[in-house]
C-alpha cells in the first residue's frame, strides 16, 4: 500500500510544469493608475452575463488593479450605473434550468 502511494507522488511530481509566465495586466500595460467607477463601458467587461464580479484568473489583472476594478464595480452599482444583477429573458431561464 505505501508502494502506491509514493509512486503515485513520483508521477506527480514528474509532471512537467505548464508556462507559468502570466500575461500582464491590460491596466498596467496601457499605464492606467486607477480604475474610474464612472466608465461603466470598461468595467462591463469585468462583469459576467449574471452580474458577477469576475476573478482575476480570468480578467487578467494584477492584484492591485483586480481590487480596484471590485472597487469601481461596487460604487458603480451604489449609484445605479451597474446593475447588482441582470435579469434573465424566459429563454435563456430555461436554458439554465435544463
Amino acid at each position: 500500500m505505501a508502494k502506491q502511494r509514493n509512486n503515485r507522488a513520483k508521477r506527480k511530481r514528474e509532471r512537467k510544469p505548464t508556462s507559468s509566465r502570466r500575461k500582464p495586466c491590460q491596466h498596467c500595460r496601457e499605464g492606467i493608475a486607477h480604475v474610474d467607477y464612472k466608465d461603466v463601458a470598461g468595467l462591463r467587461r469585468f462583469i459576467s452575463e449574471r452580474g458577477k464580479i469576475r476573478s482575476r484568473r480570468i480578467t487578467g489583472a494584477c492584484r492591485r488593479h483586480q481590487r480596484q476594478i471590485a472597487r469601481a464595480i461596487k460604487l458603480a452599482r451604489e449609484l445605479a450605473l451597474l446593475p447588482y444583477v441582470i435579469e434573465l429573458g424566459a429563454e435563456s431561464a430555461r436554458r439554465l434550468r435544463s
